[in-house]
């Protein structure tokens, strides 16, 4: 873990999406943060340790979900799949949820992670993320705590690491490069995820925080940032985001909550997504887990120390 010494920062971002407004100034008590994004052996370990289930290798009970077909109900993952050609952009024709996928088995029932030991461990939901977590020792970070370690001390930079996406052509993260979903020139090397730490640090020595996975964080979604502090003595210490309630908006039957994903993917897209960014965030139902999600770890430096 690297031990980041907290303070005051600029959260947010007035230049992108609405969800990501208004600029407000947060102060973060000083805390570690893991290196790297949890991996494959990392989780493996745990597994091992505990017996852990993970909620993708479960059927969903239908019970939980009003309405939902029963042929549905079985174990399986979001697993991204291109298509030959443009489609429709609002449709997400690119997600298919696969029976059999899971973290072992990334692409479905017939693929592996052989190979794959150092690389983010994905279709993680939030439970299993916490789960984790605890096993670990540790927490899942809030979403001020993952932004200010993302930023790297470049307070109110657009990017990890400076105001350009690929300074002198330079690509430094895992995101997609093309036209999003069905042309990816892979200019960074990788068609899904990459080994952790591929990429360059950021200022705080921390890898991966942009791109590669999202990251879950322990923190409601909301749809906007509260207003900023009108005097010095009053800007928020260690704050945490929306309730459980206002996060399950009605976006499904079921009225799942949502927390927040913070860093993008290897799926973010300058056509399509371009939230490969600090400041960006995103609300993913709890439930859910994705061939694109994972998460890493924190502590409280008291704990830590």
């Amino acid at each position: 873990m690297v031990a980041l010494p907290g303070g005051v920062f600029r959260m947010g971002s007035a230049h992108y999406y609405p969800e990501e407004q208004p600029v407000h100034n947060v102060r973060v008590d000083p805390f570690w943060i893991d290196r790297t994004p949890v991996t494959n052996a990392e989780f493996a370990r745990f597994v091992a340790a505990t017996g852990h289930v993970t909620v993708a290798e479960r059927a969903p009970r239908a019970e939980d979900y009003p309405g939902a077909l029963p042929h549905m109900l079985r174990a399986g993952s979001l697993v991204f799949t291109p298509p030959p050609g443009p489609v429709p952009m609002e449709l997400g024709y690119w997600w298919q949820f696969v029976f059999g996928a899971d973290w072992r088995h990334p692409l479905g029932p017939d693929s592996d992670i052989d190979g794959l030991d150092d690389h983010p461990v994905v279709h993680v939901a939030a439970d299993d993320a916490e789960a984790y977590a605890a096993w670990a020792g540790k927490r899942l970070p809030t979403e001020a705590e993952w932004e200010y370690a993302a930023r790297g001390g470049l307070d109110g930079a657009d990017y990890a690491w400076g105001e350009f996406l690929a300074p002198m052509g330079h690509v430094l993260a895992n995101y997609w490069q093309g036209r999003f979903p069905w042309e990816n020139t892979l200019d960074d090397g990788f068609a899904r995820t990459s080994p952790v730490g591929h990429f360059p640090a950021n200022g705080y020595g921390l890898v991966d925080m942009i791109g590669n996975t999202w990251e879950w964080t322990s923190d409601w979604y909301r749809d906007h940032h509260p207003a900023n502090a009108q005097k010095a003595c009053c800007v928020p210490t260690n704050p945490r985001g929306g309730n459980r309630e206002e996060s399950a908006d009605g976006r499904d039957a079921a009225h799942i909550p949502r927390r927040v994903l913070k860093g993008g993917s290897h799926l973010c897209a300058p056509n399509y997504c371009q939230r490969y960014r600090p400041a960006a965030r995103y609300p993913h139902a709890v439930d859910t887990s994705t061939s694109h999600i994972g998460f890493r770890c924190v502590a409280d430096d008291s704990v830590k120390g």
